[in-house]
């Protein structure tokens, strides 16, 4: 049996026949990897059935086997496709228009074009080997790396399609409801990873279209020059309308790829006529923004890492406060959250370790521009492919196995808070020990860059850690940070006492008192200043406050009702406010927040001041609009016209009656006060217990619907067992079947054999072995190809009438040593009489003694 050459695979094309991909020495052909799993055999043979045989591109087929199972899968698979169908090896080289199968019990994986297999590990939960393959695939083709995920259960795919995405390689999914069994495609579906859905037989024409569409425009890009940029700031414009997100200084080169590949989901031929697309189509702003968000990561990402945090770093911030306190830790760009999570898991396996003395806490802050990643991490569920990367330890201490994947665990969990946050605009968090920021600045452009650096030393604590990805830097920001290991990119806070001049601080509310042109700051205009003067001058007096009581802003003269407090200067209202105007307004604020309200009046307020106790009116109002003042209160004050007591008519008063009449009105503010809470509280009450008798009725309603579905599976499942018995007892009556076949067959010790319609040789009985040289390999040759002992030149001859007539033809032959034959050509039918091959029998008559009997003489009817 010969061995195809550079294969090693019995029964397969040679692979170095192939046409070889005009390629100086390198595979820049798109690579497809074809995850399916069960139920995958028919979406396979409809895919590959309808790939071109010259498509440029090489197939990779992973599908989940059973690991002592014998695969079938190559010889299956060439029966729908004229391409080569080859087992895969270690270390194959991957050739254009040829498929490659996967082997049962091992991991695939792609390097420089070839093909590694290694054994699978046992690891807790299921291997995963399509997104396994599908990562390597995404790392060594980039952007020419195609994932196909087909019928099967489970998430398989999901994550390895997170990685095809990042390096803008394409991700097709069969449609869910073409497939056997659609839970690895509506995972794909879910996650927003699928560039191309539709039915198996279509994807293969929609993804050649794709990457035609972009050949196009990849050679179409470089001539546009400077007419492209334009439409790239319009698209950025658009984008930041629509989203409210600016990545105007994102880097271009970024931008521009993700927005090529909406133009080749789209068929545009140009970014014009994108912008324009955008323009009049709201919903592809939030496509492209998911397009520009979608992002890599997992737990304990760059191990070294992590244990260098674990040995050295989080111990010596620990030990910078020897008596116990909150450290505060911000993940920027945190993705779905495994970054947050694994820092939080690495700090407590770092305490239960050093076990320091003092209470020591971490607050982790971990934000993210795309809210739909933050609300995945708020619910710290992951799927099972974390295991990969998570150690069976961690993943029993720190997660809940739960049906379809992990759960953090609620220790881990509270000690993360999560927000969405846009790191160039959004005032960032301070007052920081650590603060993480890896494979974002990646993303941005060399001056936000340099403006991030200033910002972030602003936010980190004295000596506080700046940890950084692996491909970026502080640049030339020597002088903020030093580097604490240039490897691992970890960087110390150095403090500074010059002030960080020109530091971009941002924030989405900017208050401005000069107008700005050209670079030069103008004073405000006369009308400004008169503007400004009325407001001081004829307006009732007024603050702006926030929910602490901070004064923000002040306009008119205060005097009268606030004064500044002995000791270190404190701008608080609460703090300032005069004798009498404290507790009511206290009470005011609290109402205005509580409550909701938007204006809360206070009448006839007495305040204790240098003229004697005065009358006034306080209006406390919260702000909703404009976005930029939402929260944050306006408080009024206004002259009372109840009549005031004089400083002589004070005087008369005992300090003591004075007191008793402050508190009394004070008292009087925060009775009206509870009422009002008490009433709206009462109401609140009325519509929550409503609102539990509506959601009691659905849940009872919800569960017997769980009920029936639970039932209609047991019913289901009882079916499915009835099935499997039947299957089993035609196997076993098949089985019994094919035994006495067998011995029916020995028994008689008549030579037979039986040939297909093409007059190979289909199976024969070990009679027949004496008079034809066959062995279990000659199965599927002709029989004309057999040696034989018989002196019978139209064997084959006779075969081929018996097949064409389908007459029988019974002769006696002898052999070469003298035996004599009786030999019988009959056609092969089967149960439903339809022709499909020739039987043929040769019954040994050497030992009758007929010498009267000649050829001729012998009767050929059946009594014979």
């Amino acid at each position: 049996m010969m061995q195809s050459e550079g294969t090693g695979i019995e029964n397969s094309p040679d692979i170095a026949a192939q046409p070889t991909y005009q390629a100086a020495g390198t595979n820049n052909f798109p690579i497809v990897g074809i995850g399916a799993s069960a139920g995958g055999l028919d979406a396979l043979e409809k895919f590959l059935s309808n790939v071109p045989i010259e498509s440029g591109m090489a197939f990779v087929v992973v599908q989940h086997l059973a690991p002592e199972s014998k695969s079938m899968l190559p010889e299956l698979l060439q029966r729908a496709t004229v391409m080569p169908v080859y087992q895969a090896q270690n270390a194959m080289q991957i050739r254009p228009n040829c498929v490659y199968v996967a082997r049962p019990a091992k991991d695939i994986t792609i390097r420089h074009g070839l093909l590694y297999l290694f054994k699978q590990v046992s690891r807790r939960g299921h291997n995963l080997p399509i997104s396994l393959f599908f990562r390597a695939l995404a790392d060594d083709c980039q952007e020419r790396s195609i994932g196909v995920i087909l019928s099967g259960m489970g998430s398989d795919g999901t994550l390895g399609a997170h990685a095809i995405k990042k390096k803008s390689g394409i991700v097709a999914v069969q449609e869910p409801s073409t497939a056997k069994f659609n839970s690895m495609p509506r995972n794909a579906i879910a996650a927003g990873l699928a560039d191309i859905v539709a039915s198996a037989e279509e994807l293969p024409a929609r993804i050649i279209a794709f990457m035609q569409q972009s050949r196009g425009s990849r050679g179409e890009s470089e001539a546009l020059g400077a007419k492209s940029l334009q439409a790239l700031a319009k698209i950025i414009t658009l984008l930041r309308e629509q989203t409210g997100n600016d990545f105007s200084l994102y880097k271009k080169n970024t931008i521009y790829r993700r927005v090529e590949r909406r133009m080749r989901l789209h068929q545009l031929d140009s970014m014009d006529n994108y912008a324009r697309y955008l323009r009049v189509n709201p919903q592809e702003g939030d496509m492209l923004f998911k397009e520009l968000m979608i992002g890599v990561t997992n737990f304990f990402r760059d191990p070294p890492v992590w244990e260098h945090m674990k040995q050295k770093v989080l111990p010596e911030l620990v030990a910078g406060y020897q008596e116990g306190r909150q450290l505060r830790a911000w993940v920027a760009g945190c993705s779905t959250g495994e970054e947050a999570y694994s820092l939080a898991i690495t700090f407590i396996e770092m305490m239960e370790q050093e076990q320091p003395k003092g209470d020591y806490r971490l607050q982790i802050f971990a934000t993210d521009l795309d809210e739909d990643a933050i609300a995945k991490a708020r619910l710290g569920l992951y799927p099972q492919g974390i295991d990969a990367n998570v150690s069976s330890a961690r993943l029993a201490r720190f997660f809940v196995a739960e049906e379809h994947g992990y759960r953090i665990c609620k220790q881990v969990r509270e000690m993360v808070i999560f927000a969405p946050q846009n790191i160039v605009m959004d005032p960032p968090f301070t007052r920081l020990d650590l603060l993480i920021c890896r494979n974002l600045l990646i993303y941005l452009g060399p001056e936000l860059q340099q403006e991030l650096m200033p910002l972030f030393h602003f936010t980190l604590n004295p000596h506080g850690i700046l940890l950084l990805g692996s491909a970026e830097t502080i640049g030339n920001h020597t002088d903020l940070f030093s580097a604490l290991d240039i490897k691992l990119r970890l960087y110390r806070r150095i403090e500074t006492k010059a002030p960080l001049l020109g530091t971009n601080f941002p924030t989405r509310d900017p208050v401005s008192s000069t107008v700005k042109e050209g670079g030069v700051l103008i004073p405000l205009s006369t009308q400004a200043q008169m503007d400004q003067l009325m407001l001081e001058n004829y307006t009732p007096t007024a603050l702006l406050v926030n929910a602490m009581g901070d004064i923000l802003y002040i306009s008119g003269r205060t005097g009268k009702y606030l004064e500044p407090a002995a000791g270190k200067a404190n701008w608080n209202v609460h703090v300032m406010a005069r004798e009498g105007l404290r507790q009511v307004l206290g009470a005011a604020i609290k109402q205005a927040l509580e409550l909701n309200s938007a204006v809360v009046m206070l009448k006839n307020v007495e305040i204790d001041t240098s003229n004697g106790i005065q009358s006034i009116d306080v209006t406390v109002q919260l702000i909703n609009t404009p976005e930029s003042l939402q929260g944050k209160l306006l408080i009024v004050f206004t002259e009372s016209f109840a009549p005031s007591l004089s400083p002589e008519a004070t005087g008369k008063m005992t300090r003591r009656h004075r007191k008793l009449l402050l508190e009394l009105q004070s008292a009087r503010g925060e009775m009206k006060f509870m009422n009002e809470k008490m009433h709206t509280a009462q109401e609140q009450l009325t519509a929550a217990n409503e609102e539990l008798i509506s959601t009691n009725e659905e849940l009872q309603a919800t569960n017997e619907e769980l009920t029936t579905s639970k039932e209609e599976m047991e019913s289901l499942n009882e079916e499915l067992q009835s099935v499997n018995a039947e299957l089993q007892i035609k196997v076993d009556d098949l089985s019994a079947t094919n035994n006495d076949m067998k011995n029916l067959l020995d028994s008689t010790e008549i030579a037979t054999i039986f040939l297909d319609c093409e007059l190979n040789v289909r199976r024969f009985t070990p009679h027949a072995t004496p008079l034809f040289r066959l062995i279990s390999h000659d199965v599927g040759r002709q029989l004309s190809d057999i040696v034989t002992e018989l002196d019978y030149p139209m064997l084959y001859a006779d075969a081929g009438t018996v097949l064409r007539t389908q007459q029988v033809i019974d002769k006696l032959i002898s052999t070469v040593d003298g035996r004599r034959f009786k030999v019988r050509i009959m056609p092969y039918r089967t149960v439903n009489k339809v022709a499909d091959g020739v039987v043929i029998t040769f019954a040994d008559i050497s030992l009758i003694n007929m010498p009267e009997i000649t050829e001729e003489k012998i009767n050929l009817g059946p009594d014979v």
